[in-house]
């Protein structure tokens, strides 16, 4: 089997190599956008056939020195049109014959109507639709500057944060993806969101993709310029919440005809508090009955990120990219922990103070080698990549605990103790995707992805004895983990009807995966071994009602394989009545959906709308356990099978020339049958998030944003989790010419951003609220120097990878 690998390997590697060709593409248009006497940057750039103008054929978006270039442009009959609030729109035709054409400058008059104290600028939208889901550009959120990817996915519709960082779509955890591909980066806290250029949320995905995606798939793209010359940006940023955080960016970037060259550094750090209550009833054991907890914990976190990219375009056909990144991160808890017992007859039991401080330490490097190959047909297309990322963490604590009696005198000697836990975890993909045209309507797509993933894990938990730590055998560990999955695919994509505006689009496709993956603990206690194949077949259909509105159904069959640190059977001790481990007899969900959308454009408005059922065998769950010791474990199972169903919603709107806005809506039913499960747990409960971003320009230069969040109870197996919800405000000022601004970020603006969960048993009940300091301010600065383009760090408006 593993030799079979390596020849199919091998050969897409030799197939991808005999595709090299350093032919010339110059199917383009180019020209300049002026006001008469500068050029004009952000002016949109629409090709539109000239038998049906509701059809866009082609976009660009002019540079700082007002140039622009449509790319691959098939032959025929064109209408260029040039937008840009203030200006009046100009119209040209065009008659391309597939020689590269140059429309020489093209001059826009003022649009003297318009109020003359608020300007516009035309950069990319908020949300752009696409066939799989839609692209969130980063342009469009100036609140959570100086945040992470985890506060930049707060403001993205239909995606759910809470408050301890945990993302979810449609009330599951979707794949994460950095640049489209796998990464050893599982934690969004560190990735900066000043290096954040779109986030892609893939909520119907196709054979294409990989199945593990039940929910859908969020892909985070870095930002990479790719402007001519020498450019450079830097960004400032400072402020405090409990307590003070800093954060800043530099970009260098340098581009030739062929060559680019390109360096980013960004850096966060700050300091955190949070506060924890707890109150727990078992009901049947007398001696620890009601216990009541109090935490308070200390941190502070650093965050450094360097990236290197090199691209080389031999011609247009033909371009070669690598990028290196190197990830630094560090986090300092340090943890007070008040534990008070009563027995049944709610008299003292035990009383405790439990002290950790924890250290922790966290490399991650990346390193990523890619291959594109255009055609004179721009239907065929070639991609291939080799990625690998590697993680490296370490966690030591030292706990000491102190027990008092019921008059607060201490009782014997203090308890100390020792954990450290170190992970090693690498994570190499080897893609190659191709699609090439079996007709005048059908494209077929095709590819293959191997993910090779190693893990290994070192527990340790030592106890100070006669002055020295003795380790625990019981509760110290090690854990190695290795898989290999292997996918092959295949896509039809097609249309009935004319080909510039087909009537019916349709796309059928079937995805094979092998895994192949094994666990064990150092003593082997806990081993395992899976080695399976599955098919993922997916199909959709589109009628296309109008240009500008379609209906869509779909079905794909997808699976959730249980994560690393759901399999990883190591017991953390942090909190000794609340331990949590992983599971490594945990078994893949398998599941089954069917979706329906709407979408519909106007000129200041779009709405869609999704309908989805979705129906899930061996349910993977977090489940909480009474121990007799009166301990509660916490470990996901599969509880069973569940059915969701539900409507998600996107409204955007832009009324008047200074507003806009998006409001989005998700809702859904879950029906849980666990009947596998001995004690009793919730079997079915409505849940629903919701969110509004709005956007202002009050003057010239100025922006202003506004962003509410809802989430509504989440229902857990045995209880739900508590609402929550936030605002937070971001304000953004140009300075001189533009080349420098100033912005003011306010986040949960109300101090209302919490989470927490109420558990309700045969056995016990729980409640438990957690409260960080997520109310916040930060002031930053950001300035472009030697720049062909005044806003390219400040708007984001970078190509994507």
């Amino acid at each position: 089997m593993k030799n079979c690998k390596q020849n199919l390997l091998l050969l897409i590697l030799l197939f991808t190599i005999s595709q090299f060709s350093f032919g010339q593409n110059q199917s383009s248009i180019k020209g300049t956008i002026s006001d008469g006497k500068l050029p004009i940057e952000f002016v949109d750039v629409i090709l539109k056939t000239a038998s049906d103008s509701t059809k866009v054929a082609n976009y660009a978006v002019t540079d700082a020195s007002g140039n622009f270039s449509l790319d691959n442009v098939p032959s025929g009959d064109y209408q260029l049109q040039f937008k840009l609030i203030g200006f009046k729109t100009n119209i040209q035709k065009v008659k391309f014959t597939g020689s590269p054409i140059s429309i020489g400058t093209i001059t826009l008059q003022n649009d003297t109507n318009l109020l003359n104290t608020v300007v516009v600028n035309s950069a990319k939208k908020q949300i752009q639709k696409t066939d799989e889901g839609f692209i969130f550009n980063a342009v469009s959120n100036i609140s959570q500057s100086g945040g992470t990817a985890t506060d930049m996915l707060k403001s993205i519709p239909t995606v759910a944060v809470d408050a301890e960082g945990g993302i979810t779509l449609r009330g599951k955890s979707p794949m994460i993806l950095i640049n489209g591909k796998n990464s050893a980066i599982t934690n969004m806290d560190q990735i900066a969101a000043s290096s954040i250029e779109s986030i892609e949320i893939i909520s119907n995905p196709t054979a294409k993709y990989d199945a593990n995606a039940e929910s859908g798939i969020i892909n985070i793209k870095l930002k990479k310029n790719n402007q001519s010359g020498m450019n450079g940006a830097m960004v400032l940023g400072g402020g405090f919440g409990a307590k003070g955080r800093v954060n800043s960016s530099i970009l260098l970037n340098h581009k030739t005809e062929k060559w680019n060259f390109g360096l980013g550094y960004d850096n966060r750090f700050a300091g955190r508090t949070k506060k924890i209550n707890a109150e727990r009833t078992n009901y049947f054991i007398d001696d620890e009955h009601f216990i009541n907890q109090k935490r308070n914990d200390e941190r502070t976190e650093g965050l450094q990120n360097l990236k290197l990219n090199i691209d080389f375009s031999p011609n247009e056909r033909n371009s070669f990219s690598f990028e290196a990144l190197g990830n630094l991160e560090t986090q300092d808890n340090d943890e007070t922990l008040y534990t008070h017992v009563n027995t049944s007859a709610n008299q003292f039991y035990s009383d405790n103070r439990r002290h950790s401080l924890e250290l922790e330490r966290s490399k991650v490097g990346e390193l990523a080698f890619n291959y594109d190959r255009k055609f004179s047909d721009d239907r065929k297309s070639l991609n291939a990549s080799i990625t690998s990322s590697f993680n490296k963490d370490k966690e030591n604590t030292n706990i000491d605990t102190y027990n008092y009696d019921q008059y607060q005198e201490q009782l014997g000697d203090i308890l100390l103790q020792r954990t450290h836990n170190y992970d090693n975890e690498n994570i190499s993909n080897a893609i190659v995707n191709y699609a090439f045209p079996v007709s005048e309507k059908s494209i077929i797509e095709t590819g293959y992805k191997g993910t090779f993933r190693f893990f290994d894990s070192d527990f340790e938990t030592a106890d100070l004895v006669n002055g020295e730590y003795v380790v625990n055998p019981i509760s110290s560990n090690t854990f190695k983990f290795n898989e290999q999955i292997n996918a092959i695919y295949g896509m039809l994509n097609s249309f009935i009807g004319d080909k510039e505006n087909p009537k019916w689009k349709y796309n059928l496709g079937l995805r094979a995966e092998n895994v192949s993956n094994n666990g064990a603990t150092k003593n082997n206690s806990d081993k395992f071994n899976n080695d399976y194949l599955k098919l993922f077949p997916s199909a959709s259909l589109q009628l296309n009602l109008k240009s500008d509105a379609f209906f869509k159904i779909g079905y794909s069959k997808r699976i959730n394989r249980p994560e690393l640190d759901q399999l990883n059977p190591f017991v953390d001790i942090t909190d000794a009545l609340n331990p949590h481990s992983g599971n490594p007899y945990l078994k893949p969900e398998i599941i089954h959906i069917a979706e329906m959308s709407y979408n519909k454009e106007w000129t200041k408005y779009s709405f869609s709308t999704n309908a989805f059922y979705r129906n899930a065998t061996n349910t993977i769950k977090q489940y909480a356990e009474l121990m007799d010791n009166g301990v509660i474990l916490l470990m996901p199972k599969n509880i069973g099978s569940t059915i969701t169903y539900g409507v998600e919603t996107i409204f955007s709107l832009k009324p008047i020339g200074f507003y806009d806005a998006n409001i989005s809506v998700t809702a859904f039913q879950q029906n849980i049958n666990a009947s596998n499960l001995a004690q009793d747990v919730v079997s079915n409960a409505f849940s629903w998030y919701g969110k509004i971003i709005n956007n202002f320009v009050p003057w010239k230069g100025g922006k202003l944003q506004i962003i509410g969040n809802y989430n509504s109870a989440l229902a857990t197996p045995q209880g739900k989790r508590i609402p929550i919800y936030n605002v937070d405000i971001g304000f953004q000022q140009k300075l001189g010419k533009g080349n420098a601004r100033l912005g003011l970020v306010v986040t949960d603006m109300f101090n209302t951003l919490e989470s927490g969960y109420k558990n309700n048993t045969a056995l016990f009940s729980n409640n438990r609220t957690n409260k960080s300091d997520t109310r916040a301010l930060m002031l930053t600065f950001a300035y472009t120097f030697k720049s062909d383009f005044k806003e390219i760090l400040l708007e984001n408006q970078f190509s994507t990878e």
